[in-house]
């Protein structure tokens, strides 16, 4: 795995089942609410002041989503909503930024993650993906979507590169 690690570049994030435990709440108004980690999330600041390119590729179309995405270092024309075929979008991604597909860590917990968990450089299950997904990944995280996959797994990555190392000035005044 350390080999994959080194040439990774830019991280891109499934949603459901990966940032959140895949639990939606719909409100009266059709609003579909999600939890995200705070962990998770503050992982995703660190890799984002570092310089990694950070993107999310979702079937959700929640406006909510760009919004927090935004608040952990997101460009809002690097989140996809809406995605059918996610394996477009993530080339559209690689495409925008110069990147290989094998420069980019993927994560993805159910059937339409695989064909990109397959094609990018490093492919991430949370511990509770579906099998099928589990069994396209390179790397099975011992920890559920939503409860510090993301979190765990970025900080490998970057304690690997020499890059988890918080300016806390930086921090400040980029969140």
């Amino acid at each position: 795995m350390t080999e994959k690690f080194s040439k990774i570049k830019a991280f891109v994030f499934d949603i459901d089942g990966v940032m959140t435990d895949g639990g939606i709440l719909a409100t009266l108004e059709g609003e579909l609410l999600r939890t995200f980690d705070a962990k998770d999330s503050f992982g995703m600041r660190m890799a984002a002041m570092k310089g990694y390119h950070l993107g999310a590729i979702t079937g959700g179309r929640s406006l909510s989503i760009p919004r927090r995405l935004k608040q952990c270092g997101f460009k809002e024309e690097d989140v996809y909503l809406g995605s059918r075929i996610k394996m477009y979008d993530f080339e559209d991604f690689c495409r925008k930024h110069g990147l290989q597909p094998e420069e980019v860590m993927y994560f993805g917990d159910d059937l339409p993650d695989i064909p990109v968990l397959k094609a990018c450089g490093c492919g991430v299950c949370p511990s509770d993906a579906v099998q099928e997904a589990k069994d396209a990944a390179d790397y099975v995280s011992d920890m559920p979507g939503g409860k510090q996959c993301v979190r765990k797994t970025l900080e490998m990555v970057m304690r690997q590169h020499g890059t988890w190392e918080v300016d806390l000035d930086v921090y400040y005044k980029m969140f």
